[in-house]
């Protein structure tokens, strides 16, 4: 794949951190809650960057989208949330063009998700692209991008068993809860939080611990109830905190908030307390492993579990990527083809003038001149012409921008060249991808 370039001068890049070389204190400084999201959406538009789509999920924050630098994303990134340059520059990561591309397919098929095969980052991406869609931020190509994307993850999943088994970060707790926790089925087990993680994780220690003394508590009481009606659990008032706190053998945290939720003052403790933090940032202030008795899991502690279950995820990685490479091949061909458009129709033009031209000059020397005969003739010339010269420049083989170069200096067509306007798309995308 080559250069995918806007206006002659700007480039698709995807940029970000992940759980790869940032740390949840990391991470947690580069999270964007709905609002921050939106507010770096309004500051790109009317800071001129055409098309991006910005995610940020306990494991990862990124963008992608176009600029003439890096530069130009990571101060959208750290002017909207609490991240400086100097830690961006430690543990993130710039992928242009090609690798940007690749990234977002690996993200969005669960190639680079910390658990392997876990699917929950594409829902991410499909929101994040409504809300930059609703903004006016996705150009042609970054909705061909996104929406191909989507259709790997839908075939990756139905067509691979690398999601077989139940492996995620709400099971990966449950199971390290499991293996932790004697007599689990009686133990008091308060869910603080009923986010996207909170609600799968309740979900799975119904299922998997066969609890009945499994409570909730969620600021807003209403989708607290919502879940606990679905799942048979209790709902508890969040005045009563304190209170449940006391009574609980496991707290599991994923309140979602940006600054700590649960700190050492919270808990007057009588008895030892199994605290899992599921939240990025972290929502559970460390200083609760003061407290004696007190075991304080964390997000990156679970995704060291292994088991058997991931093992045989690795096996279906290269048929996953067998339908990533087909759905690429499938997106350069369109890419190609949006950016062979323009040469195609220039040329034929220029064809044209040259038969024109050639026609007033024999229509002077000859007699009875049949213009429809000869109109007709030329015009089939001309499109088998064109014919020929398009299904090489679409062939997977060529190189597309070696060809068109080659077209424009051969046939002399001059309103290609970049001081001058050409079709939108041709004028607007100056794509490579051999």
């Amino acid at each position: 794949m080559e250069n995918f370039t806007m206006s002659g001068s700007t480039t698709f890049y995807a940029l970000g951190l992940s759980y790869k070389k940032a740390d949840a204190v990391i991470r947690g400084k580069f999270s964007l809650d709905a609002q921050a999201q939106s507010d770096l959406l309004l500051q790109a538009k009317a800071e001129g960057i055409e098309s991006l789509v910005v995610t940020s999920t306990c494991n990862r924050t990124e963008i992608y989208g176009f600029a003439h630098h890096p530069y130009q994303l990571i101060k959208l990134l750290c002017e909207n949330s609490n991240g400086s340059v100097e830690e961006f520059q430690q543990a993130a990561y710039i992928y242009k063009n090609e690798e940007a591309v690749s990234h977002m397919f690996r993200v969005g098929t669960g190639l680079d998700s910390q658990i392997l095969g876990d699917f929950e980052i594409i829902s991410q991406i499909k929101t994040a692209f409504s809300n930059s869609k609703r903004e006016g931020l996705v150009n042609t190509f970054l909705d061909r991008l996104v929406n191909t994307v989507i259709q790997a993850s839908k075939k990756v999943k139905t067509e691979t068993k690398i999601s077989s088994g139940a492996t995620s970060v709400s099971f990966a707790s449950v199971q390290y809860i499991i293996q932790n926790v004697a007599d689990i089925g009686n133990k008091n087990i308060l869910l603080f939080g009923t986010g996207k993680i909170g609600r799968n994780t309740c979900e799975n220690l119904v299922k998997h611990t066969k609890n009945s003394h499994i409570a909730l508590i969620n600021r807003t009481k209403n989708k607290a109830e919502l879940l606990a009606g679905k799942l048979n659990v209790i709902v508890k008032d969040y005045a009563d905190l304190k209170q449940e706190l006391q009574q609980a053998d496991v707290l599991v945290v994923a309140t979602g908030a940006q600054n700590p939720t649960i700190d050492k003052t919270s808990l007057a403790l009588q008895k030892p307390l199994l605290i899992l933090d599921l939240s990025i940032p972290r929502n559970v202030d460390t200083n609760v492993e003061e407290i004696p008795g007190v075991t304080l899991i964390q997000l990156d502690d679970l995704s060291q579990i292994t088991d058997d279950t991931l093992e045989k995820r690795k096996q279906h990685i290269p048929a996953a990527e067998a339908i990533i490479d087909d759905l690429k091949l499938e997106l350069n061909t369109w890419v190609n083809g949006r950016k062979c458009a323009p040469t195609i129709h220039a040329l034929k033009s220029k064809l044209n003038d040259i038969v024109s031209a050639e026609f007033a000059f024999q229509k002077k020397k000859t007699a009875h001149f049949d213009d429809a005969q000869m109109d007709l003739i030329s015009s089939r010339i001309i499109q088998k012409l064109t014919n020929h010269f398009a299904s090489h420049l679409k062939n997977e083989n060529t190189s597309v921008d070696q060809s068109i170069e080659f077209i424009e200096k051969v046939f002399q067509i001059g309103h290609l060249a970049p001081n001058k306007a050409s079709s939108p798309i041709e004028e607007k995308y100056k794509i490579n991808l051999s």
